[in-house]
């Protein structure tokens, strides 16, 4: 006898059990302190949404060069892990389970934001477009350099450096950020790499530096508690041009990161800013290309979402910002309760106002 799977049944995904197929979705939210650390109200907003199946983090930096915002989380100082540290015993006490999201922005950042006011870094030195969120306010990107070969390796260093990190902090996995017009994926690109090295030209080499990151990682937590996040047609951040092939260039990714077996493809379907756009894009073939767990993300409400889960399209469904105005979203969902809406200046910065005052429908 078999039954259809339901959006509030418990299942796994990779070796992470979940008590239904509802995900936060990674929300930057702009509240640590300048030097990265997350202050108490973290814990106090993380614990609120324990109810999800599984939190996927706020992206978060795993090193200095890789902070593009004001205000984001780190993970790769002894403070960074005590602070997170605290957020995993609270999730876990109240019976959710938290993976990370490992972020390296490339040249979504500025100098200000920088090491010694250093340049950012990207795969070739083609300035975004866009702003980014810097102390004093929004501020354009700044120019960035071309990362040297050479420098490639301490990249994945840092995000093992990372990866290690998370697990001391008590996450349950890991989820590498190849989405949004970040490194990652300023890497696959062709219009935003033009490099000539074993990192440039064709669809292997462009793809490479997501997959060595996947791999190595993998080697730390085990294969089956990481994840990786995509975004095919997501222009955003940096008003950033898409793929030439986007079905052929994220096609190929996901069959090499499928061969990793790795826990979950997270992809982002369509735009997350103006017109979806999702239509434009074989989303089921690439789930079908990677083999194994498969969390869809934009624009999903509860119908879309449990007919998504009941005819197989996907194992989770994430939600973004219906989980900044109800940290109980799976109760709400479940009931039919009316759901709150975050007026946008509580998105990003500022204290518990907009952050972790929001009342359940309770």
């Amino acid at each position: 006898m078999t039954t259809t799977p339901d959006l509030f049944a418990p299942t796994h995904i990779g070796a992470i059990p979940v008590a239904n197929r509802i995900a936060m979705a990674p929300l930057t939210r702009a509240r640590a302190g300048m030097d990265g650390v997350h202050t108490p109200l973290a814990v106090d907003y993380y614990r609120q949404r324990a109810t999800a199946g599984l939190i996927i983090t706020e992206a978060t930096n795993i090193s200095r060069q890789g902070r593009g915002y004001a205000f984001t989380p780190g993970i790769y100082t002894p403070e960074h892990v005590t602070a997170w540290k605290a957020v995993t015993d609270a999730v876990h006490n109240a019976g959710g389970h938290i993976v990370l999201q490992l972020w390296h922005v490339g040249r979504i950042s500025h100098t200000s934001l920088q090491e010694g006011g250093a340049a950012p870094v990207a795969p070739s030195a083609l300035q975004a477009g866009g702003e980014t969120y810097v102390e004093n306010g929004f501020a354009q990107p700044s120019p960035p350099r071309a990362l040297e070969t050479a420098e490639i390796a301490g990249i994945i260093d840092d995000y093992c450096n990372a990866a290690r990190n998370a697990k001391a902090a008590g996450f349950d996995g890991v989820e590498v950020h190849s989405a949004n017009n970040y490194l990652l994926e300023q890497f696959i690109r062709d219009s935003t790499n033009h490099r000539t090295d074993r990192y440039g030209g064709s669809v292997e080499n462009r793809t490479r530096l997501t997959v060595e990151v996947a791999q190595a990682v993998a080697e730390i937590w085990g294969s089956d508690r990481v994840g990786v996040r995509l975004s095919p047609i997501t222009q955003a951040a940096g008003n950033t041009p898409l793929d030439s092939d986007p079905n052929g260039t994220y096609g190929f990714l996901a069959e090499r990161l499928g061969e990793l077996n790795l826990a979950y493809l997270h992809c982002v379907e369509g735009q997350t800013r103006g017109p979806n756009g999702a239509q434009n894009f074989d989303f089921q073939a690439l789930r079908r290309k990677f083999g194994g767990g498969y969390i869809a993300n934009n624009g999903y409400d509860r119908d879309l979402a449990a007919r998504t889960i009941a005819e197989g399209r996907a194992d989770m469904v994430a939600f973004g910002r219906p989980f900044i105005a109800n940290p109980d979203l799976v109760h709400r969902l479940k009931t039919g309760a009316p759901l709150a809406q975050a007026p946008q200046e509580a998105f990003y910065g500022g204290g518990a106002k907009g952050y972790t005052d929001w009342p359940s429908a309770a």
